[in-house]
């Protein structure tokens, strides 16, 4: 567990390092961009979908994230694709960024190395290499500020969004104590239960990069869903009631709350409440959206971690996935 308490630990550093990469980055800005696709897999690809949602209500271009081998059929000379791969040799992401050279789009990469880095250099497309040696769920601090350095560089997005990142450390530095007793205290009403995190359409990607954490970390299964959507259908099933899950309201705070998400969150976990007595809220800390999404992800690192304890797993263990990936490279030969 040390190795993975240290790199979880290291979040604030590794803020602070991503952002010192990313005022260092020899990118290029592209004129008559009219569109951007970020492609990424698991841990490296979550910063997109973070990424996004941050930056939808200030970016005026549209931002597609993918989570597969395919590229959209719109991508074209105009278009962006940014290949966001830890390793530099995830299968999904290289085939993404081949459609895309033979689309003519323009093509960024972030990377420790690996293939990505080969075909950046073969093609000459720009690419921001991270710090590599970790698993890419603990490197999250590094791909996704590049996301928000590359939408700088280009005048999408305002420069002040890295201050949001500095402040977001300061943060999660002052509350390290809080943090790490409100992830103790998750992790045990988690403790042989299923998760179920919930919360206001906005967070989705922090719910998804929590259950990706649990699902890694803590070797549970988890799901997600959000509010208004599962007020359409999955508070149904809840029907009759299960007391195998244990759920968990993941709530911003502030100006960032939706007034009418807010009243039904209210609603939904007073009858959700009437179906397992296993109910639970974390509120965020913090003013902009980057600090809170900052907190709350770090009170899961660190609650998957304590979780993995109590399963008595190994957290950086991950050999089923290295099995599968083996195979899928046994029968490409």
């Amino acid at each position: 567990m040390s190795e993975m308490k240290l790199l979880i630990d290291n979040f604030s550093k590794n803020i602070e390092e991503g952002i010192k990469i990313s005022n260092e980055a020899s990118i290029r800005a592209y004129d008559n961009i009219r569109n951007v696709v970020i492609c990424g897999m698991g841990g490296s690809g979550i910063g997109g979908r973070i990424f996004k949602k941050i930056a939808e209500k200030e970016v005026e271009i549209p931002i597609e994230t993918v989570h597969h081998y395919n590229i959209p059929s719109y991508v074209d000379e105009n278009t962006l694709v940014i290949a966001s791969s830890y390793s530099g040799n995830t299968e999904e992401t290289l085939s993404c960024v081949e459609k895309a050279k033979e689309k003519g789009a323009k093509i960024i990469g972030i990377s420790s190395g690996g293939k990505l880095q080969e075909f950046c250099r073969d093609n000459e497309c720009d690419i921001i290499l991270i710090p590599g040696g970790q698993p890419p769920r603990t490197a999250l601090a590094f791909s996704l500020i590049q996301l928000f350095g590359i939408f700088i560089k280009n005048k999408w997005i305002s420069e002040e969004r890295k201050n949001d990142f500095l402040s977001a450390k300061t943060l999660i530095e002052k509350e390290k104590l809080n943090i790490q007793e409100k992830a103790q205290d998750l992790a045990l009403f988690l403790y042989r239960k299923v998760p179920v995190l919930y919360g206001e359409a906005i967070m989705e990607p922090v719910l998804i990069r929590a259950r990706q954490q649990f699902n890694e970390n803590s070797k549970v299964l988890c799901w997600h869903h959000v509010i208004p959507e599962m007020n359409h259908n999955e508070l149904v099933g809840w029907g009759g009631g299960d007391e195998r899950f244990a759920v968990v309201f993941f709530e911003l705070i502030g100006d960032l709350k939706n007034k009418k998400n807010q009243k039904r969150m209210g609603i939904t976990s007073s009858l959700i409440s009437k179906k397992t007595p296993f109910v639970m809220k974390i509120e965020a800390k913090g003013v902009s959206i980057i600090e809170q999404f900052i907190y709350l992800i770090h009170v899961v690192d660190w609650a998957s971690l304590y979780l993995s304890g109590k399963n008595e797993v190994d957290p950086m263990e991950i050999d089923v996935i290295d099995f599968l990936k083996e195979k899928i490279k046994e029968s490409n030969e």
